[in-house]
């Protein structure tokens, strides 16, 4: 996943909205959305990565949810573990915030930002192998992580808040669709599926070439000459009830082209509910 904001404790009556898009090359086999167990039995909501096992992005049917970006930087090489699996040791019943983070040896994985919650008890967290400070540089001694307070955040492929123009442009699309009454058609679609290429002033320095941060700095990805974009697209709104919560995920995939540009699928969206 390469590009998420999302909203937490903001409203007692809808503890989280966010919406994603995951970018990955087109060959790396994948499921889209739907319901599946943990090893341990848990029942998830979450797409899988069918080469590794693990998720990206996804919420328990006790309301945990996990959610992970890669950190992006010159030489980004494989890790020992696969980072999918921080989401799933996450979503899996009864693992503690203090246990997850005695269990991750940073140096095992490639660069990752993981942020996790708990809507039964309001816990959020953010934890990442990379210094905050430079998350583009090759360090994996140690972990760097805090608890989240109510509020909006953003990230992609940097830090927590990293103010990356595509971060930005999702985070007010999340505030207007905050905003907005019910009624009102949500702007997040519209910022997911845009492709405004910035320019070179705006660009991060991650140790990339340029012609590749240009790329890849659209909210949706299309490097279809290099096999790679926005795979797929999420919305995510959680309601909180007299019962407990519900929660309501919309995904768009999108299907590689056989030549051309990379764009949104215009087809009808994955929905799933869970209650």
């Amino acid at each position: 996943m390469c590009l998420i904001a999302f909203a937490i404790g903001t409203d007692p009556a809808q503890p989280l909205l966010l919406a994603a898009n995951r970018d990955e090359f087109f060959e790396r086999p994948t499921e889209p959305l739907h319901r599946w167990a943990l090893p341990d039995g848990t029942g998830v909501i979450a797409g899988r990565d069918l080469r590794d096992g693990g998720t990206w992005l996804g919420m328990s049917e006790a309301g945990r949810v996990a959610m992970l970006t890669n950190v992006r930087s010159a030489n980004p090489g494989p890790g020992r573990r696969s980072r999918g699996e921080l989401t799933t040791r996450w979503l899996q019943s009864g693992n503690s915030w203090d246990a997850l983070l005695s269990g991750v040896t940073a140096a095992d994985y490639g660069g990752f930002n993981l942020v996790v919650g708990d809507l039964a008890s309001g816990f959020w967290a953010w934890v990442s192998n990379r210094d905050p400070a430079q998350p583009h540089e090759e360090q994996t001694d140690h972990l760097h992580h805090r608890r989240l307070a109510p509020g909006v955040y953003g990230l992609s492929n940097a830090a927590l808040d990293t103010p990356w123009p595509k971060t930005l442009r999702l985070k007010r699309a999340l505030d207007e669709a905050l905003a907005a009454r019910p009624d009102t058609p949500s702007p997040l679609v519209a910022a997911l599926a845009d492709r405004d290429i910035r320019p070179p002033a705006e660009l991060p320095n991650t140790g990339v070439p340029v012609e590749l941060e240009r790329a890849l700095s659209s909210p949706f990805v299309d490097m279809a000459d290099r096999g790679y974009g926005t795979r797929s697209s999420l919305l995510l709104s959680v309601a909180r009830h007299d019962q407990g919560f519900s929660a309501d995920f919309t995904e768009w995939t999108h299907t590689p082209p056989p030549a051309g540009p990379h764009r949104w699928t215009d087809t009808q969206p994955r929905r799933l509910r869970l209650a």
